[in-house]
């Protein structure tokens, strides 16, 4: 097969091609990461009664154990997902599965509250940085026309691998106890590894933007599982990647669009925790049963499998900026309505269920959203970044809730005051764009310029 000449770009044919199978194969993969992710950071709720018993905890002692997991996945996003920019996406999504093996394995070992919560603070470490690092691989390695979609579908892991490894962990625990549910955890990470080893190699946007030694070995053998043909030499890095480390976001032009992005997720996250931790209880506070509050969160959780699929279904075509305010707004509308709807169980369930559709969908426009602002080589470093600030706001939105609460406020109030945040998001994404084609910065990897505008 004869070489391309050197000022090819194989980056373009990714964008503007239809997905091979091999691309496809590597947006599967990381959504299987991100279902075992979804099944790690929900294994302490499954698996809290059992624990409890054994251990003796009280509901304090529990809140510690969730406290250390969240807190382990926002310093994994801040301090291991910007290594993707350093050593490669493939080398840190592998450390992430090697910590995610090691702590679940570790877990099963513990025999204290104290031992239990530090591992469970390590276990975050590799969620945190794994979640920062796929969402740019899938946006990295899916063309123009399928990245809003193969992103909603990655979304879409984390939710599925919370439910099913619920149903897993039913009986697990019931045939073999609490322990064996984070060995299962610890060897379907273990399996994953050779996995990656297969059939995800290197980013070519990383490749090219970083250039290692063996950058060009790499970029061909990659090709040749595309069935392109291999290059002459490596295309030229553009200005906005040429020598552009991470504290570079920290500095114009980046720092404005840095800041509006953590601002961004911060308030979805604020928003979108509150109802993910609160729904089941107001419901039951409502008049539902414990078991009708369930079903309320259920229902969310369905409500959001849609909303994923319609925001990358349409994205493309109403623009994903726009898609991601429209879908903003709409929680926003639909979180302030579920404070005055009547309490009614019919009603509240299908409010319940609208709820989820914005909710998740929010979430997902986070995903397509964000890798987009940051130049090449800084960018699992901001998205890192903004996915550990936006944890901040997953603790921050449960907590003001219960403060409200406390203080008496009724369900009109404190759901307008937690839907609140929506609009600062939406108004922050409107501004990332803007400060963007200001600075007249080229984002590679991005939608093209005709869709990304709209």
């Amino acid at each position: 097969m004869p070489a391309l000449d050197s000022g090819a770009d194989p980056r373009v044919a990714i964008r503007n091609g239809d997905m091979t199978r091999f691309q496809v194969v590597v947006v599967a993969l990381c959504i299987l990461i991100c279902a075992l992710d979804g099944f790690d950071v929900l294994v302490v709720a499954f698996t809290a009664a059992a624990i409890a018993r054994d251990f003796g905890l009280s509901p304090a002692d529990l809140g510690l154990l969730f406290g250390a997991g969240l807190a382990g996945m926002g310093l994994g996003a801040l301090l291991i997902g910007p290594l993707g920019d350093r050593v490669g996406r493939r080398n840190t999504v592998l450390l992430c599965l090697a910590i995610l093996c090691v702590g679940m394995l570790a877990a099963a070992a513990c025999r204290s509250l104290t031992e239990l919560a530090l591992v469970r603070l390590f276990t975050g470490l590799g969620i945190g940085g794994g979640l920062a690092n796929i969402n740019i691989v899938v946006a990295e390695y899916a063309s123009d026309r399928r990245r809003n979609l193969a992103i909603s579908l990655m979304s879409l892991g984390y939710p599925i691998g919370a439910t099913l490894g619920g149903a897993v962990s039913v009986y697990l625990i019931a045939a073999f106890g609490w322990p064996s549910v984070y060995v299962f955890g610890g060897l379907v990470a273990l399996a994953l590894v050779p996995a990656v080893l297969a059939f995800m190699p290197e980013s070519i946007e990383y490749l090219i933007a970083r250039r290692p030694a063996d950058a060009l070995a790499q970029v061909n053998r990659v090709l040749a599982r595309m069935d392109r043909p291999p290059l002459a030499a490596l295309p030229p890095a553009s200005r906005a990647e040429a020598g552009l480390g991470p504290l570079a976001l920290l500095r114009a032009p980046h720092a404005g669009r840095t800041a509006a992005t953590c601002l961004a997720y911060f308030c979805v996250m604020t928003t979108c925790y509150f109802f993910l931790s609160w729904t089941p209880k107001v419901l039951t506070e409502l008049g539902l049963s414990i078991s009708g509050g369930i079903s309320g969160a259920m229902l969310m959780n369905l409500g959001g499998v849609a909303g994923c699929l319609l925001f990358g279904a349409l994205a493309r075509g109403i623009g994903t900026r726009r898609l991601a305010a429209a879908m903003m707004v709409g929680l926003f509308v639909t979180a302030a309505t579920f404070g005055l709807v009547p309490a009614v169980p019919a009603v509240l369930l299908v409010a319940t269920l609208t709820i989820g559709f914005f909710l998740y969908a929010s979430i997902n426009a986070m995903y397509a959203v964000v890798p987009a602002v940051f130049p090449v080589t800084a960018r699992t470093t901001g998205n890192g970044l903004a996915m550990s600030v936006g944890r901040l706001g997953a603790v921050a939105g449960p907590g003001l809730a219960g403060l409200l609460m406390a203080a008496g406020w009724d369900r009109a109030g404190y759901c307008l005051v937690l839907a609140a945040p929506m609009l600062i998001a939406a108004a922050s994404l409107a501004w990332v764009r803007a400060a963007g084609e200001e600075a007249g910065v080229v984002v590679p990897g991005a939608v093209r310029p005709a869709v990304a505008g709209r």
